[in-house]
C-alpha cells in the first residue's frame, strides 16, 4: 500500500516522537513548578515605501516605488522572549489551537514575515512553518508553539500595508502558570541560555523530530510556477519606442500563464497616457485592464494615474551616411534646431543642407529629446515629406512623423538628414549611423557612470491601484521584476529592478 511508503513511515515515527517528547516536557514542568513568562517589545516600526505618514521627519527612498501595492509599506521587528525564571515548552501554550499566540498589527495588512534566531538557538526554525501555525490573515499573525529555554528569544520581522508607522502592536495568548506581556526591559540579544540536563534532553528530541520532518518536506516535489500568473484580458498601449518589449512580453507572457490574453495597441506616450485616464474615468469603480507605457513621467493633470518605474531608454541622434561626422556637441545641436546652423559644413560634415527628421507631437522620444537635449525647444514643421520646404521663411528645414520607423527610414534615403530615435531601434538600418554627444557614446551598459545625456525612465502606468489578484498586477511584477527583465536586457534597456539600474532610477 502506498500508505506505507518511507515518507509516511518517517512521519508517523516523527509524530511520536514529537508526542512523547511533549509528555517528556509536561511531566518535568509540572515536577517543577515556577514563574513562567513570555515578554514582547517592538524594537522598529518604519515606513520603507512612497506614501507612509509618520509622525517623524525624515528622508528615505521608496523601495516599493514601482509597485502599485506596496507604496505605503512599513517594517515592523518584534521581539519575544522568554524572560522568566523557567523554560516554556510546547504545552505551556494554553491555545486550544495549533499556533500558540497571536500577534495583531492594528490598522495594517501583513505581506511577508520573517523569522530570525541567535545562533545557539537556530535549531528551532523548523518550528517556524505554515504546518505548525505560523500563518496570517489580514491584520493577525499566528506564531507557533515554540518551546523556548530561560533567556531564549526570537525576532519577527513583518512586512506590512495600510495605516501608519506607530500604530498599536499586540501580542496576545495564554501560557500554563504563566503570563505574556509587554516587556520594557533592554536584554542582551545574545545572552547565553542556561540549560539543565531535561532541557537538554528535549531540545535534542524535538531537533530529530523537527529535522525529520522537514526532510520529508524538502524531498517531496513542491516546484511552484516561477510567478503569480493571472487570467482575464489586458491592453498594453503607449509608448511606439518600447514596441520591441511590449510585443515579445505579450507572447511570453502567454506562453507562461495559459488564459491570459494580451493586446499590444501603441500609438505614442501622451496618447497611451489620456486613452488611460479617459478609460478609467469611465468606469465606476475599479481599475480598467490597461497598462499606459511612456517614455518619461506623465504630465501635469493626471494625478489619478500611478506609475511604476520599469526601464532606463537610452536615446540616439541618427544621421544620414553621407554626412560622415561622428558626433556633435549639445551646444550645436541646439543651434541647428534654433536655426543658427543649417548646413552641416559648418559643423566639419560636407557642403549639405541639413534636414531635421522628427517624431510628431505626443511622441515620448521626442519629449525626452526636448527635455533632455534641446532644453524645451524644438521649431515647427517646415515641411510634410523633408524634401520640400513648404514655408519658405521658416529658418530650419524640419518635418515630423508618427513613428520612430518612418524617422529611420526617411534619414537612411535622404542625403544630409538628421533625426533621433531610441537607441536599439537605429542599429539594424542601413544608410544612416548614431553620433556621440559631447564625446560621449550612447550606451545601455555604462548609462549610470559616462552621463550620457539622452536617456530617460520608462514608465508603465495604471490607473488606481489594481488589485494584487488582477492580470494588471501580474504582469507589471513579470515586467519589472520577474522574467521581463530579460525581455528589457535583450532590446538595450536597462530594468530599473537591476542594481546599476536602481541608481540611475532613483536619482531622474
Amino acid at each position: 500500500m502506498e500508505w506505507f511508503d518511507g515518507e509516511n513511515i518517517f512521519a508517523v515515527f516523527s509524530t511520536l516522537l514529537g508526542l512523547l517528547t511533549s509528555v517528556g516536557v509536561l511531566w518535568y514542568e509540572r515536577r517543577v513548578p515556577r514563574r513562567k513568562r513570555i515578554g514582547y517589545r517592538v524594537q522598529m516600526d518604519t515606513a520603507i515605501g512612497s506614501d507612509v505618514r509618520s509622525g517623524h521627519t525624515n528622508v528615505r527612498l521608496g523601495l516599493f516605488d514601482d509597485d502599485p501595492d506596496m507604496a505605503d509599506a512599513t517594517l515592523v521587528l518584534l521581539r519575544l522572549e522568554n524572560d522568566g525564571s523557567q523554560t516554556i515548552a510546547v504545552d505551556d501554550y494554553t491555545s486550544p489551537d495549533i499556533h500558540g499566540l497571536t500577534v495583531t498589527f492594528t490598522g495594517r495588512t501583513i505581506k511577508g514575515v520573517a523569522v530570525t534566531l541567535p545562533s545557539a538557538a537556530r535549531h528551532l526554525m523548523s518550528h517556524f512553518t505554515h504546518a505548525r501555525g505560523l500563518r496570517s490573515s489580514g491584520s493577525m499573525l499566528t506564531v507557533p508553539k515554540v518551546p523556548l529555554n530561560k533567556g531564549q528569544h526570537f525576532k519577527l520581522l513583518v512586512l506590512l500595508t495600510g495605516g501608519e508607522v506607530g500604530e498599536e502592536v499586540t501580542v496576545s495568548g495564554g501560557i500554563s502558570e504563566g503570563e505574556v506581556v509587554v516587556n520594557r526591559a533592554i536584554a542582551p540579544d545574545e545572552a547565553p541560555p542556561v540549560f539543565s540536563r531535561a532541557t537538554r534532553l528535549i531540545t535534542v528530541l524535538l531537533t530529530v523530530c523537527v529535522v525529520t520532518l522537514a526532510s520529508i518536506i524538502l524531498l517531496r516535489d513542491n516546484t511552484r510556477p516561477p510567478i503569480g500568473c493571472a487570467k482575464g484580458e489586458l491592453t498594453v498601449i503607449g509608448s511606439t519606442a518600447f514596441r520591441p518589449v511590449a510585443e515579445e512580453l505579450e507572447k511570453k507572457y502567454e506562453d507562461d500563464c495559459p488564459g491570459s490574453g494580451i493586446t499590444v495597441d501603441l500609438n505614442g506616450s501622451a496618447a497611451g497616457i489620456r486613452e488611460l485616464a479617459e478609460a478609467g474615468a469611465q468606469r465606476k469603480q475599479g481599475s480598467p485592464a490597461i497598462v499606459a507605457l511612456s517614455d518619461g513621467p506623465k504630465s501635469t493633470g493626471y494625478g489619478e494615474l500611478r506609475e511604476n518605474r520599469v526601464a532606463v531608454s537610452t536615446f540616439a541622434l541618427v544621421v544620414n551616411d553621407g554626412v560622415g561626422i561622428d558626433g556633435l556637441d549639445t551646444a550645436d545641436v541646439r543651434k541647428i534646431y534654433r536655426g543658427d546652423i543649417t548646413n552641416w559644413e559648418e559643423v566639419g560634415g560636407p557642403d549639405l543642407d541639413i534636414r531635421l527628421v522628427s517624431r510628431n507631437a505626443g511622441s515620448g522620444t521626442r519629449d525626452t529629446f526636448q527635455r533632455r537635449v534641446l532644453q524645451g525647444f524644438e521649431p515647427g514643421a517646415s515641411s510634410t515629406d523633408c524634401r520640400r520646404k513648404d514655408d519658405a521663411s521658416a529658418r530650419v528645414f524640419r518635418c515630423e512623423f508618427e513613428s520612430t520607423e518612418q524617422v529611420l527610414n526617411t534619414v537612411a534615403e535622404l542625403p544630409g538628414a538628421l533625426g533621433y530615435s531610441e537607441l536599439r531601434s537605429a542599429a539594424p538600418t542601413k544608410g544612416l549611423h548614431r553620433l556621440e554627444l559631447d564625446g560621449r557614446t550612447p550606451a545601455v551598459d555604462d548609462v549610470a557612470e559616462n552621463g550620457y545625456p539622452y536617456r530617460e525612465i520608462e514608465y508603465a502606468y495604471t490607473y488606481g491601484r489594481p488589485p494584487a489578484s488582477s492580470l494588471v498586477s501580474s504582469f507589471l511584477n513579470y515586467l519589472i521584476r520577474g522574467s521581463g527583465q530579460d525581455v528589457i536586457r535583450t532590446h538595450g534597456h536597462l530594468p530599473c529592478a537591476t542594481p546599476e539600474g536602481l541608481k540611475v532610477c532613483a536619482e531622474e
